[in-house]
Parts: structure tokens; C-alpha cells; sequence
């Protein structure tokens, strides 16, 4: 399998040069959290799910989306 998934540091906004590289994976991460604010952990988990799907269909690559899941479980895999 080649390697399609991007792991780089990848966020910007369109036509702004960030003050400092990862301020707009700052303000993202900020949406985020705003999103959750006030949901139970039940919505919050449909929160999760819903916007994996709509990520997950916005890229439309199985290849990079079957990358992403076995780095994602990589990750979440217990350390010995």
C-alpha cells in the first residue's frame, strides 16, 4: 500500500499566512471543544461519530481512510 494519508501538520486558512505554524490547528482545535461544550458524554460521542463521517466523506479515498483508521489504532493501542 502507498502511503497516501497526510501526517504533517496540515492546517491553514485560506488567503492568511499564520502569525505562528500551528495557530490555525489552534483555532481548530478551539471549534472543537465549543462544539462539545454542554453535551452529555452520549452526545458528544454522536458529535464524534457524525463528524468522522462527514470527514470521512468529505475526503472520499478509501486508500486514505483505511490509512488513517490503522494509524488511529496504532495510537490508541496500549503501551506495554
Amino acid at each position: 500500500m502507498t502511503k497516501r494519508l497526510q501526517t504533517e501538520p496540515n492546517f491553514h486558512h485560506p488567503q492568511r499566512t499564520p502569525a505562528q505554524p500551528y495557530s490555525a490547528a489552534d483555532d481548530f482545535y478551539e471549534l472543537l471543544i465549543e462544539a462539545h461544550r454542554d453535551l452529555s458524554d452520549a452526545h458528544s460521542q454522536a458529535l464524534n461519530a457524525r463528524l468522522i463521517l462527514l470527514l470521512a466523506n468529505h475526503i472520499g479515498d478509501v486508500q486514505v481512510l483505511q490509512e488513517a483508521l490503522i494509524a488511529a489504532r496504532e495510537a490508541a493501542k496500549p503501551r506495554a
